[in-house]
């Protein structure tokens, strides 16, 4: 059977969730890196934006199979295409009174990105604004037991537990610098999952988009984050923003004791922000 667009669109958008992105939760800036078509130079809008942002590409750039073989390009054998919606119309005649009227539609079209063809990859020009780092935030992110490699190859903010590393976007292109630290003490937060730290199971077994674990795990790694901005001073908006993240997930959660996982998330977060604090066991057993 065929499936609509608002099917295909939201299987992406559950395909994105599941692989732990949260495309509308971006506090760094992304004009400059904003998917666009490669030939017209517009960038994508809308549920587009989001979509594409969460292909995983470094470069911004997309176009059709169409564009890509006008370009003078190939496709790579095997590259799979993302879909881009749009509205259209459809002219037609009213029944009742004989009028021409246009009736809106939902329609899609499907792209590569420019890393999927034999097609040079242009450079882009950097937005970014002046960074200045907060000295305690800094301190703590040094000092940090077995902390994972911090990595800054793409403009997206995720933990690879597989390989023990944390990807984290340049730190000029957060809209503050209070952000910056928040993102990344959420990543932190992640890490002390890790095998070799403290062995959580929202970490080292992988669950799906709206389950017990899964939800659990990010309502951990925000409380951490959050107890860590609260640690080194960062102003409120990001505190509340964090409670704002938080609130959002627990609508989405399907148990029916949502009280009972704030709880037990709280504990598994404090555990997680005396690990990265590296504090006593003594300490930690206090602070219980």
């Amino acid at each position: 059977m065929k499936r609509s667009v608002a099917e295909i669109i939201t299987e992406q958008i559950i395909n994105r969730l599941e692989e732990g992105n949260i495309p509308w939760r971006k506090p760094w800036n992304g004009e400059a890196n904003a998917p666009r078509n490669l030939i017209t130079g517009k960038p994508y809008r809308g549920i587009n934006a989001f979509l594409l942002a969460c292909t995983g590409f470094s470069s911004p750039y997309f176009l059709t199979f169409k564009q890509v073989q006008e370009k003078g390009g190939l496709v790579k054998e095997g590259a799979r295409s993302f879909p881009v919606v749009f509205w259209s119309t459809v002219t037609t005649e009213d029944r009742e009174t004989g009028d021409e009227k246009n009736i809106p539609f939902l329609r899609y079209y499907r792209v590569f990105s420019i890393e999927q063809t034999t097609l040079p990859v242009p450079e882009l020009p950097q937005v970014e604004r002046e960074f200045n780092a907060i000295e305690e935030a800094e301190r703590i992110v040094d000092e940090m037991p077995m902390r994972p490699e911090i990595r800054t190859g793409e403009a997206k903010a995720y933990y690879v537990p597989l390989f023990d590393y944390i990807n984290m976007p340049r730190k000029a292109l957060f809209h503050s610098d209070a952000e910056y630290y928040s993102a990344l003490f959420h990543e932190l937060g992640h890490s002390t999952g890790h095998s070799s730290r403290l062995a959580r199971k929202g970490v080292m077994e992988s669950g799906y988009f709206g389950s017990h674990d899964y939800s659990k795990e990010e309502l951990v790694a925000e409380m951490t984050a959050a107890f860590l901005c609260g640690e080194c001073g960062i102003d409120s908006k990001t505190i509340d923003n964090s409670a704002a993240y938080i609130r959002g997930w627990i609508k989405a959660l399907k148990s029916k004791d949502n009280k009972n996982l704030v709880i037990t998330a709280a504990g598994a977060a404090q555990k997680a922000y005396d690990f990265i604090l590296n504090r006593k066991p003594e300490e930690m057993k206090d602070a219980a």
